[in-house]
C-alpha cells in the first residue's frame, strides 16, 4: 500500500493518479475539513481532467484521512516554503512527515520525497532525523529513502503527470529501480534513474533556467518602456533567428516553484548564485514596476482616486485557480507598503473573498472603474473584452487583441 502525505496540488493528483491505475492509496492530510470534502466526493480544486481521475480513483476504492498509515512505501507531498529573509528552504514540513511516517512504519519502507527541496537538505536533515528517531525507538527498522520531484504545472497537470519525463533520486539502483516500477503505473515518460543530490539539483536546476529566461524579458520590457520602445516587437523579430526564443514579459512571476526554488540556490550557495539573484531581484520587481505605470497612467488621465482603478486577475497564472505567490497579490502588498488602499479586485476562478474590494460580477467590477490592469490573461477577459471599451487598459499579459491597449 502507499499512503501518500500532503494532499495538496501535487499530492493529490499523484494519490488519485496511483489509486486510478492499480494501486492500493491512502491520502493523508493534516487538513480535516480537506479530507471531508474529498471523502464527500469532492474536489478541493479545480484542474481540467480531474474530475475523471477522481471518479476512477473513489472506484479503486481510494480513502482519505488525516491519520499516518501503516505502510511499506510513502510518497512526502507537503510544502517547503522558504524563509523571507535567509531564502533557505524550511523542511519543516517533511521533517514532521518523515517523523510521523517513522511512528507508524513498516520495517524495510520506502520514504519518496516528493516536495522540492534544496540540493543536500535529504543528508543534511532527512538522514539525521531518521537516524536520531529509531536510536530513540524500541523496534529497529530499515528505511530506504527516495526523491521523485514533481515536474507539473497547475492547468496541465494530468497531461504533464502522465507524459513528463521524471528524475528520481536513490541510494542504489534497486531502491531506484522500485520507485521507478511504482510512477511506471501511470506515467509514460522517460523515467532517468540517479543518486538523491543529483535528483535534488535537476529539480531546482530546471526552475531556474526558467526563472532566468523570464527576468530577461522583463527586464528588455523596462529598457524598452524607458526609451519608448515596443518590446513586443523587438521580440517578435528578434525570435526569427534559430538560435533565439525570448519569453514573454509579464507583471511578476508566482506559483510555487519558479518563484521559489532559486531562491533555494540563493540561500545555499551564497556569493556563488550570482545570475540568480539579480534574476529574482528582477522578477520580484514586477508588480512594483506594474503599480509605477498604473500611478504614471492615472496622472495622465487625471484620475486621483485609487478606487477607479481595478485588477483583473488574482491568480498567479491564466485559467487556473491557484494564487500561491501571485504578481496580484504582490502588487497588493506593494500598495500597503506605500499605504494605499481602494483598488477594486476580480478574478472569474476565486469564488471566495480573498482580498478587499473584491468584485465577483465581471460586468459590475468594469463599471465600477476607469483604468482596467489585466494581471491574468484568463480567456474570460480575452473573449470578453469588447466590455473594456471606453475604459483605460493596461493589458500586463499582452492578451487583447480587439481593443486598444497600454503594454508593458
Amino acid at each position: 500500500m502507499v499512503n501518500v502525505i500532503g494532499l495538496g496540488y501535487i499530492g493529490l493528483p499523484t494519490a488519485l493518479m496511483l489509486a486510478s491505475h492499480g494501486v492500493e492509496v491512502v491520502g493523508t492530510d493534516c487538513n480535516e475539513n480537506l479530507v471531508d470534502v474529498l471523502n464527500n466526493g469532492k474536489l478541493t480544486f479545480r484542474e481540467e481532467g480531474l474530475e475523471e481521475i477522481f471518479t476512477l480513483a473513489l472506484k479503486s476504492g481510494i480513502r482519505f484521512t488525516s491519520k499516518y498509515q501503516v505502510a511499506d512505501t510513502y510518497i512526502v507531498a507537503v510544502p517547503t516554503p522558504y524563509d523571507s529573509i535567509s531564502k533557505k528552504v524550511d523542511a519543516e514540513y517533511v521533517e514532521g512527515a518523515v517523523r510521523s511516517i517513522l511512528s507508524v512504519c513498516l520495517d524495510r519502507t520506502l520514504i519518496i520525497i516528493e516536495s522540492t527541496i534544496s540540493p543536500g537538505t535529504i543528508d543534511r536533515q532527512i538522514r539525521p532525523l531518521i537516524e536520531s528517531e529509531l536510536k530513540q525507538g524500541k523496534n529497529k527498522k530499515e528505511i530506504y529513502l527516495a526523491h521523485a520531484p514533481e515536474r507539473i504545472i497547475p492547468g496541465n497537470m494530468i497531461q504533464e503527470l502522465v507524459y513528463n519525463n521524471r528524475t528520481i533520486g536513490a541510494d542504489d539502483k534497486e531502491i531506484g529501480e522500485k520507485v521507478r516500477n511504482l510512477y511506471i503505473s501511470f506515467c509514460r515518460g522517460e523515467i532517468i534513474v540517479t543518486d538523491i543530490r543529483t535528483a535534488e539539483m535537476t529539480k531546482v536546476a530546471e526552475n531556474t533556467f526558467r526563472d532566468i529566461n523570464i527576468a530577461y524579458a522583463n527586464e528588455l520590457a523596462k529598457i524598452c518602456y524607458s526609451d519608448n520602445l515596443d518590446v513586443y516587437e523587438i521580440i517578435r523579430i528578434a525570435n526569427k533567428h534559430p538560435r533565439v526564443n525570448i519569453l514573454s514579459p509579464g507583471p511578476g512571476v508566482g506559483g510555487h516553484c519558479i518563484s521559489v526554488d532559486p531562491w533555494f540556490l540563493v540561500g545555499d550557495y551564497p556569493g556563488l548564485a550570482n545570475i540568480i539573484l539579480a534574476a529574482r531581484k528582477i522578477n520580484d520587481s514586477m508588480p512594483e514596476f506594474v503599480l509605477e505605470r498604473v500611478s504614471k497612467l492615472m496622472v495622465e488621465h487625471e484620475i486621483s482616486d485609487i478606487s477607479k482603478v481595478g485588477l483583473y486577475g488574482l491568480t498567479y497564472k491564466a485559467n487556473v485557480d491557484d494564487m500561491r505567490e501571485s504578481p496580484t497579490l504582490q502588487l497588493l502588498m506593494c500598495m500597503k507598503k506605500h499605504l494605499a488602499s481602494g483598488v477594486k479586485v476580480y478574478d472569474p476562478l476565486i469564488r471566495n473573498n480573498i482580498v478587499d474590494n473584491q468584485y465577483f460580477d465581471l460586468e459590475k467590477f468594469i463599471e465600477n472603474i476607469e483604468i482596467v490592469v489585466i494581471m491574468v490573461g484568463h480567456k474570460e477577459i480575452i473573449q470578453r473584452q469588447e466590455l473594456l471599451r471606453g475604459k483605460i487598459v493596461f493589458d500586463t499579459c499582452n492578451v487583447l487583441k480587439e481593443i486598444e491597449s497600454y503594454k508593458l
